[in-house]
Order: C-alpha cells, then structure tokens, then sequence
C-alpha cells in the first residue's frame, strides 16, 4: 500500500534528518539538529527501537552513511546537536542492540579511547572484513560491521564508484536478518543514506544509483517477508526529501532524455578527487578539464562531436563551465551568486551535473532539504494502517500500536 508523510519539524518546513528521523523513530516534534528529545533539548523520548529492545527484540541499525549520522542515530542516541558524533557514539556502543552496519563511525578518534575500542568493550565484535562479515549468523553475537571500502568521510561509497565485488547495502541487509532473526521478534532500520547525499550535491545519476541499491536491499527483505507472510512487515519512507529534485527543466519543456545520464561515468565525489590528482602538478589547464568532462561526463564544447549530439554543449552551458574552471582555480565560491551556482560544492563537477541533469530534463530548487511530502510504502502484515496522508509522527505510533511496543 502506498502513503503520503508530512515531514516539517517544530521549527521548519524544510526540515533536517535529526528532527525527522526522530519523530520517524519516537512520534514527536522537536528542533531541526536534535536527536531523541523533546522541543525543550532536554527531556529525552524513547525510540521504538529502544521498546521492542526492551521487550526481547533483537535490533539492527543500517545505514550507508557513517553509523552515527543523524538518521541511524535517531534510533539509538538522546542528544541535543547532531554534530556530537563522539558522544553519539558511545551511546550507541551502550545502547546493546544487537546489530550495526553500513558505513563507519564518524569522529571515532575525538577523544581518548577510539569509539571502536569501546564498543568491543562493550561486547560488539568490530569487523570490516569481508570474509568476516558474510560469515556472520544468529550465534555471531552482537556486531558492528562496517564497509572496507568507504568513501566521503566513512560513508560506503557511491553505488556508481563501488567496485563490483564490494559489499553494497543488500549485503548488510541480508547479514541483519541471519543475525537477528529469532523467535521472539527483531526490528531493523536501513537508511541508503547516500541518497540524501547525492540531493545535496544535485547528482542525479548518484541519486539514481543509490535508489537502485536500496531496492536491492528491500528485496532481499522482500524475500524474508515471503517466507513469513503473517509476522513480517515492510515500511519504505523517506525522512524529508533533498534537492528539491524534479522532473522536468524549464529549457526542456515537457520532454525529458534520461538516457543522457548514463554518460556520467562516476559521482561529483569521485570526479573531484579525479580533479585534484591532475591538479596536482600544479598544470592542470582548461583542456586537461575538459579532456576529463569527455571522459566522465561525454560533454563536449559547442561545434565538436559527441556520440549524442545532446552531449554537445551549447554556448551558455559551456560559458558557466568556463566560469566554474575559474572560480576553482580562484577559489572565488563565497559570492552570492557563486553560492547559488555552487551550494559549497566544488564548482566544477557540480555545474557538470547541473548541465547534464538538465539536458535530461531533470531540475533541482535547492543544495538542503525541502518541504516535500515524502511516500510511504508498506508490505506485508498491517500495511493497510499506512494508507492515506498524515504527519510523519504516525509513522512511529503506527508501528508502536502494531509491535505493542508500549
């Protein structure tokens, strides 16, 4: 069944992942950058996950994002800024649940003792060894796995950029069930956090593949429901939506050419790191970058040949890459108009993606997060109650009422 979720905060229209997340994760309101409390950034809530924990539920959190993010953190973590990401850790090393997934800890180093060392203190095995980690099962015990290939401060990398025979998201997924699964019950959340990432930075074929990966990962849950038809059910949402991604490009009218993107050969982060390996000598010029957009992006200047003649810039997109080549070089970004143009991004690859995402008839309203409703899909064992539009608060109460997990 399909729903509609109102995702504003107690402060915003255009909310942040912390307030979302935990009124996604607890059933209230409460501050843009908060996580697990009240309007007051004091008083603590509890988190669905956290009941059912308490009932006898096994409990996993994934996420392709550093595990501390604000999203994973909502279901764990009771603190009043999310950019506390040493605290937050300890609080996940101290919560007990059972299974941890995904991308790496964040600011694991701050202090003293690495959050790694305290969650073996804890009793978590810490792994980001494959072998390891596909060997994991219901007598593992509790777990902290995390991705050997990250990217983008500790995130899992994007599913464009993974090598073939990374773990992706599925694969946490899959271990989540063999270790949880029991008699008794287990809640999992999944974040494919990186969707998120690739709205900010305007990225459509990053968004695209992320998206891709997360349907992988709900089907292998998919699968698991099929096998428990009476006990399992399946909510799919999004905690706000980023970008403000539409389609549609006012220069395309009402045609869109979404085959254009398969041109982009990697994301805005790997195409920057690309960038600043051949700016390394200190001679990186105009047509070395251009050389590299043909190569990554298949854009060529206008009057040259392209495999799609779409691909040929014309004079206005190829103007604001000369700007953008400019602005690098200068490090002319702060500008208001530059602001606009680039949103914090490094003006090259983000204006690559502007051009390209537009000729596919793909536009963009902002760098943050919008006031869009989101969907709600839910399979499988109560899904009816998810039907229709409500607050995204509902979302945590419908499946408390469910789970009695009060």
């Amino acid at each position: 069944v399909v729903g509609l979720q109102y995702t504003q905060d107690a402060t915003s229209f255009c909310p942040d992942s912390a307030s979302t997340a935990t009124s996604l994760s607890s059933g209230y309101k409460t501050h843009s950058g908060v996580i697990g409390m009240g309007i007051d950034k004091v008083t603590p809530g509890v988190t669905i996950a956290e009941m059912l924990h308490d009932k006898g539920w096994k409990i996993g959190i994934v996420s392709s994002v550093t595990i501390n993010h604000a999203t994973p953190a909502a279901y764990y973590a009771h603190i009043a800024s999310r950019n506390d990401y040493y605290d937050i850790g300890l609080q996940m090393a101290e919560s007990g649940f059972e299974y941890f997934a995904g991308g790496s800890v964040n600011q694991a180093e701050n202090r003293e003792k690495s959050i790694y060392e305290v969650l073996e203190d804890n009793g978590y095995l810490v792994t980001n060894d494959k072998d390891t980690i596909l060997s994991l099962n219901g007598n593992s015990g509790k777990v902290y796995a995390y991705s050997p290939v990250i990217q983008d401060d500790g995130a899992m990398p994007y599913a464009l950029d993974a090598p073939a025979d990374s773990l992706k998201l599925k694969d946490f997924v899959k271990k989540g069930i063999d270790v949880l699964d029991n008699e008794t019950g287990f809640f999992m959340m999944v974040e494919s956090g990186k969707i998120d990432w690739a709205g900010h930075a305007n990225d459509a074929l990053a968004n695209i593949y992320d998206t891709i990966a997360f349907d992988e990962a709900i089907e292998v849950a998919v699968d698991f429901a099929k096998n428990h038809p009476d006990e399992t059910l399946i909510v799919v949402t999004g905690d706000h939506e980023t970008g403000g991604m539409t389609i549609g490009y006012a220069a395309t009218g009402y045609n869109t050419a979404f085959d254009i993107l398969r041109s982009q050969k990697c994301s805005f982060v790997k195409f920057d790191s690309l960038v600043e390996e051949a700016k390394a000598d200190g001679s990186f010029t105009f047509d070395d970058m251009m050389a590299m957009v043909e190569e990554y992006f298949g854009l060529v200047a206008p009057g040259e040949e392209a495999a799609d003649e779409a691909l040929v810039m014309n004079e206005y997109e190829y103007a604001k890459l000369q700007k953008a080549y400019e602005d690098d070089r200068s490090g002319n970004v702060d500008g208001y108009e530059e602001s606009l143009l680039y949103g914090g991004y490094n003006p090259i690859s983000v204006t690559l993606t502007h051009i390209i995402n537009n000729k596919a008839g793909i536009g963009w309203t902002s760098y943050a997060h919008t006031g869009l409703p989101v969907p709600v899909y839910a399979y499988g064992e109560g899904a009816e109650l998810f039907v229709g539009a409500y607050d995204n608060t509902e979302v945590a109460h419908k499946l408390m009422d469910l789970t009695d997990a009060r």
